[in-house]
């Protein structure tokens, strides 16, 4: 592979088993031994080069979740701060809301000099991290939103629950001390359909833990949901369940909004100060079309903000993708398309109503 001219930034593709010679004086075995140890096919691997007198000068290995706003940076080595600058440009150029770098080799000092500011570490009671607890981003074209605390969630079936606890903390009616698997296990227990939550079994289990917080159910569709990936013997059950959530929302006056959540609708409960969770398909973003909850709590020009409770490790993610995620309406749209009739189904949660009382 020609080494390019002096200056030049090189993007190829990166294969696991075809190094590319002038990368090979850069990069420490520990390091190249991290980048071939998952399969980051589906992240569109590359390696972003700049050139020196004497060929390759920095390299660093860029993915990033399909159908996102964002690039992370794995590594970088050799002139560290002139080939992330490269990767910033290369950002730029794709319309990214962000740069997100994973904390292995980066010191903080490094990160700060060029632009990136620390991400908080995940909570210690968290799902597996993989041994990474640094991370650090650098939003682009001036925008940021408020960073919520990251919690993995420590089950493949909890993440509704999970994204209701981040959401109150975002809300100031949890502490973010308050997040454990304890916690999560028992939100998870009041709101599943078994293993999945539903839109209202969560939206009531919700009120019901804080009834403070105002809750309105988003379900575009009057008929039970997320039932297709059942066999038939095993829907009428789920179905019963779910008529009884609707009974119980009616109870306790929680209103199911019947129109369609867009993302422009989103935008706006977002921009009012609400939290949203939002039901999406992992077929965009992960290629496996399962049910799963993100919290939606900021926006962007152009993209909306999400916590994802799940990550993919196999893929090479770690928590710092799923943190502070940039999804693009378009693709956001989409994604939180269900079914064959496409309905979609979200909880929005309003700041907790303040006690008021007179004189006694």
């Amino acid at each position: 592979m020609p080494s390019g001219r002096l200056g030049e930034t090189l993007v190829v593709p990166f294969v696991p088993d075809d190094v590319p010679e002038p990368l090979v004086p850069l990069v420490p075995a520990g390091v190249l031994e991290r980048w071939r140890s998952a399969d980051r096919g589906v992240h569109a691997p590359r390696l972003v080069a700049v050139t020196g007198p004497d060929g390759w000068s920095g390299a660093a290995l860029v993915t990033a979740r399909p159908h996102t706003a964002y690039l992370k940076v794995v590594d970088a080595v050799g002139d560290v701060a002139a080939v992330v600058e490269a990767v910033v440009a290369l950002a730029r150029t794709e319309g990214c809301a962000q740069v997100k770098w994973e904390g292995w080799t980066v010191t903080a000092a490094d990160a700060a000099r060029a632009g990136f500011a620390p991400l908080q570490a995940p909570l210690a009671d968290a799902g597996d991290t993989g041994g990474l607890t640094t991370g650090y981003v650098r939003w682009l074209g001036g925008a940021a939103v408020v960073e919520p605390p990251y919690y993995r969630q420590t089950t493949d079936f909890s993440c509704g629950a999970v994204v209701a606890l981040v959401a109150q903390v975002q809300a100031g009616a949890v502490d973010r001390a308050e997040i454990d698997r304890p916690a999560e296990l028992t939100l998870w227990r009041a709101a599943t359909n078994f293993n999945a939550c539903e839109p209202v079994g969560l939206g009531v289990a919700v009120r019901r833990a804080w009834p403070a917080s105002p809750v309105t159910i988003a379900l575009d569709v009057d008929r039970p949901v997320i039932l297709e990936v059942y066999p038939e013997a095993d829907r009428e059950w789920r179905a019963v369940l779910q008529r009884e959530s609707r009974a119980e929302a009616g109870r306790l006056g929680v209103p199911i909004d019947a129109e369609r959540l867009s993302v422009p609708r989103l935008r706006a409960a977002l921009g009012k100060g609400e939290q949203v969770l939002l039901l999406i398909s992992l077929a965009t973003m992960q290629g496996f079309p399962v049910p799963h909850w993100v919290l939606a709590h900021g926006t962007l020009p152009g993209a909306v903000v999400v916590e994802d409770p799940w990550v993919h490790v196999a893929a090479g993610e770690t928590w710092v993708d799923a943190h502070l995620l940039p999804v693009p309406d378009d693709a956001l749209e989409d994604m939180a398309a269900w079914e064959g009739d496409r309905f979609r189904g979200a909880v929005r949660i309003g700041p907790p109503e303040r006690a008021t009382g007179g004189a006694g």
